[in-house]
């Protein structure tokens, strides 16, 4: 008897250790670094390092470079998250509309770039951006237009990066809505039809409504990945051009493992952190609850 009641807590033991080694502990020692003014010397040398106080986090806030990669990062935010929810669950609610073989592959050709390394889809991206030998300006120069500085431009390579991060994003997404999908009792939308409801209408008004937890699980989620948006500016523009696309994480990696600034770093991850909590508490709190027919 004791046994079993041991049981479950057996099977969540491993991945609440690698929650505690991988997640619990850096936040940590983030935290601790974050008050001192750890540098390259200070790994050679403990006796190097010294308290800092509250010193990294009033140079965060004096740091123009800072709110720059924090006005990205909104910026990418604002852009992104809805784009990637709204064309998730529009896709996910065209392919479930038939079990025909062709949808089913469609499904999988979606899901392709969820799988696919970020490096291999940014060099792709990067060769069709190339400003001379690129597929999107052989397009334009066919209707006369010259050449376009997709990732040279500061404003034009903040919408270039977010697009190849959307057209990312939006494949694991689609899955999941796949997923809640099949949930739908199929007996709500055959009464719809009876009544005389149209796709749409039954769209609207009930299988929309049963999606609430699921989009509101991807929306979480979505919000977290580019409040950490990282991959696609980093491989494609590294950043640029003038710091454009420089979000709050490249900030940080750049500072931290550039500059060999460790404090500072660590000061300017734990406010990343704070923004996250912050906005993921505030989605709790406003979420609605679940609708049941």
């Amino acid at each position: 008897m004791r046994t079993a009641k041991l049981t479950p807590y057996a099977f969540v033991t491993p991945a609440m250790v690698l929650l505690i080694a991988f997640g619990v502990l850096p936040l940590i020692v983030a935290l601790a670094v974050s008050f001192t003014d750890m540098d390259i010397s200070g790994l050679a040398n403990w006796s190097n390092v010294e308290f800092a106080g509250l010193d990294n986090y009033e140079r965060l806030v004096a740091d123009p470079d800072f709110w720059q990669a924090f006005g990205n990062t909104v910026f990418f935010a604002v852009i992104g998250v809805p784009t990637v929810v709204l064309v998730s669950l529009g896709v996910a609610l065209l392919l479930a509309r038939s079990e025909a073989p062709f949808y089913r592959a469609l499904r999988s050709f979606y899901f392709i770039p969820a799988i696919t390394g970020i490096v291999a889809i940014s060099l792709v991206w990067g060769y069709l951006y190339n400003t001379q030998f690129g597929l999107f300006n052989w397009l334009l120069s066919l209707v006369g237009v010259p050449p376009v500085q997709w990732l040279s431009d500061p404003l034009l390579a903040k919408f270039s990066v977010a697009f190849v991060a959307i057209w990312r994003g939006t494949g694991l997404n689609i899955i999941i809505f796949l997923a809640a999908l099949q949930g739908v009792p199929k007996e709500y939308t055959e009464a719809a039809a009876l009544d005389g409801a149209g796709s749409w209408r039954t769209t609207r008004s009930i299988v929309i409504p049963l999606l609430r937890f699921a989009i509101f699980f991807v929306t979480v989620t979505t919000i977290i990945a580019w409040l950490q948006f990282f991959d696609e500016p980093f491989v494609l523009t590294d950043g640029g051009p003038l710091g454009a696309t420089t979000s709050m994480s490249i900030f940080l990696y750049k500072e931290g493992f550039r500059l060999n600034q460790f404090g500072y770093a660590s000061a300017g991850s734990v406010v990343l952190f704070v923004i996250i909590a912050l906005v993921t508490m505030l989605q709790l709190r406003l979420r609605r609850p679940d609708v049941e027919y």
